[in-house]
């Protein structure tokens, strides 16, 4: 699934081919994805100018000067295509802008979506209410993810992919953030000392950041709008390593963990 890197990624893809364009052309090509399409998405978008685009979690977001956002989710295989030569079988909605830009949203598996909320509601928006700070943003610091793990007895990496607690962390960057700041994932998140809390916010950050200025982690279908694919799976100290060397000389090893791979060092990670 693609995560907070690989969405941030799309976004800035985006970002030059959309923004302040008119959407001369919007075409849902079936009626749903995981969820209906709004019925009235093509009304709503053709003929608007996009203002802005952003991310929230693990959202995309594409503003328009009719106080409309378009919200979508890339799900499991979604992906933009910019400028596609030929429009295939499971490119479900597509966009063009006055300037003769064309960019398709493929997701063969539809675990995706696409939704319209008022701009200025997004934070009531449902998949967002309940949501904690941003990872990259401001409010995301060692002092918020201690008062928010005070009393935890569930595991950190648990505790860190719950979207309630921080939004858009995933699997991949969770095991290599814990990685780098050398916490074992099963240690309880309420019994980790501040000091430790301290060296995990800037190991989040930099992990994050690392894979967005990689374009994300191409694992099976994702690639940025522009075809191309996300080298950070190249940086990878423990995600999908089990049984080699880590940088100590230890094995990287795997457990499952509700249906979810966790790898780590347990020479490295206390």
């Amino acid at each position: 699934m693609p995560e907070l890197p690989e969405v941030e990624t799309t976004v800035r893809g985006l970002r030059p081919v959309l923004e302040g364009q008119t959407l001369a052309r919007v075409e849902a090509r079936r009626a749903d994805l995981r969820f209906a399409f709004p019925p009235d998405l093509r009304q709503r978008l053709t003929g608007a100018r996009v203002t802005g685009l952003g991310r929230r979690a693990k959202y995309g977001l594409v503003d328009t000067d009719r106080g409309d956002t378009m919200i979508f989710h890339l799900g499991m295989s979604g992906r933009w295509r910019l400028d596609p030569d030929e429009i295939g079988t499971h490119d479900h909605l597509v966009l063009e802008t006055g300037a003769g830009r064309r960019l398709a949203l493929n997701d063969p598996r539809r675990f995706g979506s696409v939704d319209l909320f008022p701009t200025a509601e997004l934070a009531a928006y449902p998949a967002f209410a309940a949501l904690g700070p941003e990872p990259l943003g401001p409010d995301f610091t060692s002092d918020y993810l201690a008062h928010a793990l005070e009393g935890r007895s569930a595991p950190i990496k648990a505790l860190l992919l719950d979207q309630r607690i921080v939004a858009g962390l995933g699997n991949i960057y969770v095991c290599e953030a814990l990685y780098m700041a050398g916490i074992a994932p099963t240690r309880a998140g309420g019994r980790i000392a501040r000091k430790r809390l301290d060296a995990l916010v800037p190991a989040i950050r930099a992990v994050l950041e690392a894979a967005i200025e990689a374009g994300g982690s191409t694992l099976r279908d994702y690639a940025r709008p522009n075809g191309e694919l996300g080298y950070f799976a190249k940086q990878w100290r423990v995600y999908g390593r089990e049984g080699q060397a880590c940088l100590c000389g230890a094995p990287v090893r795997r457990r499952v963990d509700s249906g979810r791979s966790t790898f780590y060092c347990a020479a490295c990670q206390r």
